[in-house]
């Protein structure tokens, strides 16, 4: 097949060239020994955009050894943090140059809006490699006092080394520098395996990778289906860490096939059934408007989706009249047309499970004030729908404080959290009450790269964004120096 493939871009009357080989040591080639392709699909029509390398577990090995040789001879602890800050930065710059190109190729195969993927999610990639850029000239250690006149002791932190990166379907750009940016910038090396479904901005992005000067190696991209890629580099005895977004089932495959193969290091950022709680203080206007957001942004394919909310007794009745005026408010349609807010959701599967979840909930008697109807014709659209992960909503109503944080915390998950309210005294008690790694308070699902990100009970653990998301990719070493002692031998 060819390395590269010219797709045509619906109504923009363009076409944007695509590679469609794995990407190992800064080279497109094809699978050492499968013919076996992945078809990404446009989700607004159903139809195949282009086919893509599949890669094997064989594949996955190459990949490995090209990594684990970069580490050693020009990453790692080869280069300097100056030279990471500075080529993460000219990665920044040119992903910026070609944002537009980037945001039409990831509403094309994601079904998100255009102008969304543009604006939010690359402007936001674009601003965490350049947070984390920062930093790599700023990885320190500690000197610790043991006996000032014999010995010292100090420490060191040094990139784990190989890291294998298993992203997801929903945000496939933003994920892939969620991941990449921390790993660079403390000097590891990647094999990114993007989601089978998403995988046509992940090798656009690793030809910016090589024009950036990216040592061969460093980052490599590797298409492939779950069971074989993921669980390969999961397996791998030859990788350090893997960071996986997604399920919270995958995610126990890959601790047991990380315990099972050499301990590597893990962090998962996994599912979330999250809750939404509206006191009766709360600015209602403002917290409808937030629900909506929780539930209908990126067509509520999002971990942290609030698809749990519960409102007051008292302010029910209104609170509900103001949330179905505005989620009627959200347009559903196709990405490439500027007056979408949200598009269709990514696959038929995807598509076949909410409408499973709608089927459900009306069979088990409840109502669906808004949406619930399936439109006819093509695509994955599914309009959000409120009674009950899609843009599915489930309103419920509690009477005291106390009441909330139960029903909140009620749930083996813990990715996030959101509560409104105009008590400063109630925020801080319910915050702190509240078992989520992220909480909201009078807003919801806004992230910060400068802010950890994580989950508690089955959402995952370890942390992205912030400083935290360095200590994932770094190994500490203590090294204790004697300058003064004689060991007499004797004991």
């Amino acid at each position: 097949m060819p390395s590269t493939v010219s797709i045509n871009i619906p109504g923009l009357n363009k076409t944007i060239n695509v590679p469609t080989g794995l990407f190992i040591n800064n080279e497109f080639v094809a699978s050492v020994d499968s013919t076996e392709l992945i078809h990404a699909i446009n989700p607004a029509t159903e139809e195949v955009i282009c086919s893509v390398v599949a890669a094997s577990s064989q594949d996955i090995d190459v990949a490995v050894a090209a990594a684990r040789h970069a580490f050693k001879t020009s990453w790692g602890k080869n280069v300097t943090g100056f030279e990471r800050s500075r080529l993460i930065n000219k990665l920044a710059d040119l992903i910026e140059r070609d944002a537009q190109e980037l945001a039409e190729l990831e509403a094309l195969n994601n079904g998100k809006p255009l102008r969304i993927a543009r604006d939010f999610d690359i402007g936001d990639s674009i601003q965490c490699l350049r947070y984390y850029a920062g930093w790599a000239d700023k990885i320190i250690g500690q000197t610790i006092e043991v006996d000032n006149k014999a010995k010292l002791a100090f420490t060191r932190h040094e990139p784990i080394g190989v890291c294998a990166q298993i992203i997801p379907w929903n945000y496939p750009i933003n994920m892939w520098a969620w991941k990449v940016a921390p790993a660079l910038a403390v000097g590891c090396t990647v094999i990114m395996k993007p989601s089978e479904l998403t995988p046509l901005t992940a090798l656009k992005l690793s030809e910016l990778v090589r024009e950036a000067g990216f040592p061969p190696g460093v980052i490599n991209t590797v298409p492939s289906l779950g069971p074989v890629g993921g669980a390969a580099l999961a397996a791998h005895p030859d990788v350090d860490k893997v960071a996986f977004t997604g399920s919270t089932i995958t995610g126990r495959k890959i601790m047991e096939a990380a315990a099972k193969s050499n301990l590597k290091k893990v962090s998962l950022e996994l599912g979330g059934k999250s809750p939404h709680l509206v006191f009766e203080s709360a600015d209602l206007e403002q917290a409808a408007s937030w629900a909506a957001l929780g539930i209908c942004y990126n067509s509520g394919q999002d971990c942290t989706a609030g698809s749990r909310v519960y409102v007051q007794e008292t302010i029910y009745d209104k609170f509900l009249d103001l949330l179905v005026t505005k989620v009627n408010a959200q347009v559903v349609g196709d990405g490439l047309d500027d007056k979408s807010g949200g598009g269709p959701v990514v696959s038929k599967g995807q598509y076949e499970r909410v409408w499973g979840y709608i089927e459900s909930g009306k069979q088990e008697g409840a109502q669906a004030i808004v949406g619930g109807v399936k439109r006819t014709g093509k695509g994955f659209y599914v309009d959000p729908t409120i009674f009950i992960f899609g843009p599915v909503l489930s309103v419920g109503i509690f009477k005291t404080e106390e009441e909330a944080i139960t029903l909140a915390n009620d749930t083996n998950y813990g990715l996030g959290a959101g509560l409104h309210s105009n008590d400063a005294s109630q925020c801080m008690r319910v915050s702190s009450a509240l078992e989520a790694g992220t909480v909201w308070v009078n807003q919801y699902n806004i992230l910060n790269n400068n802010v950890p990100f994580g989950g508690k009970k089955q959402s995952g653990i370890g942390r992205e964004l912030g400083s935290y998301a360095l200590e994932e990719y770094t190994s500490v070493k203590a090294i204790h120096w004697n300058f003064g002692e004689k060991l007499e031998w004797p004991l």
